[in-house]
């Protein structure tokens, strides 16, 4: 945080450490600038109550046919989970692709709570924005049924120009600004080469030319989310 000079931050439970969130609420309890995003496995709902109060914002949720991580919930979970999630004060974050997502857009829709689409839905960067699992997530979030994390790298990984991934940024931000965050994907794990997030966050602040709109994204959006 201090090195890309931001004050605040949140900080996303991996899957292999499975309902073991010891050092995640061990970090919260020390750190009040920083909030948390657990992993809640089936039977775990219970221990939403109270969560709030130690930082925790949401629950993290995977579907991505054929790769998702052992230890990952999947959105049949969340559908089982969702209305503890929102008695609690919590939301749900989704990794998830665009190729999946015109299937479960309609579950997602009838949700209670509000919805995290991660890593800017998985674009296929070789598709381009008229690719019918983006138009997807371009109107969820535009109707406002989804948020979605401004996080393009592992998307990008293949592209020759990472410019590639600005046009999905541009459609993003024209679709809806309101429920947009950043984020950095620290620290990056099973991705090689490792990137530098301030040079993540760079192309983020070039991308998005507009100073106000960028202090939205990185500020005040993140602090209606995760307040």
């Amino acid at each position: 945080l201090a090195r890309l000079g931001l004050s605040n931050g949140v900080l996303v439970h991996a899957s292999p450490y499975g309902n073991d969130h010891a050092l995640l609420m061990h970090v919260l309890a020390r750190q009040p600038q920083l909030r948390g995003i657990i992993v809640a496995l089936p039977g775990s709902s219970p221990s939403f109550v109270g969560l709030r109060a130690k930082g925790v914002r949401g629950a993290r949720f995977s579907h991505r046919p054929g790769a998702d991580f052992p230890g990952s919930a999947s959105i049949d979970d969340l559908e089982r989970m969702a209305p503890a999630l929102a008695a609690a004060g919590l939301h749900a974050e989704l990794w998830t692709t665009c190729k999946a997502l015109p299937d479960i857009a309609p579950r997602l829709q009838r949700l209670p709570v509000p919805v995290m689409i991660d890593h800017m839905g998985g674009f296929d960067v070789s598709a381009g924005i008229d690719e019918p699992g983006f138009r997807t997530l371009l109107r969820l979030l535009h109707n406002g049924h989804v948020w979605v994390k401004l996080c393009a790298y592992r998307n990008l990984l293949g592209a020759v120009d990472v410019d590639a991934g600005r046009v999905f940024h541009d459609a993003l931000l024209d679709a809806n600004p309101a429920q947009l965050v950043w984020g950095s994907d620290w620290p990056h794990l099973r991705v090689s080469p490792v990137p530098d997030p301030l040079q993540l966050l760079d192309n983020f602040k070039r991308w998005t030319s507009d100073t106000a709109l960028a202090q939205r994204v990185l500020v005040h959006n993140p602090a209606q989310l995760y307040a």
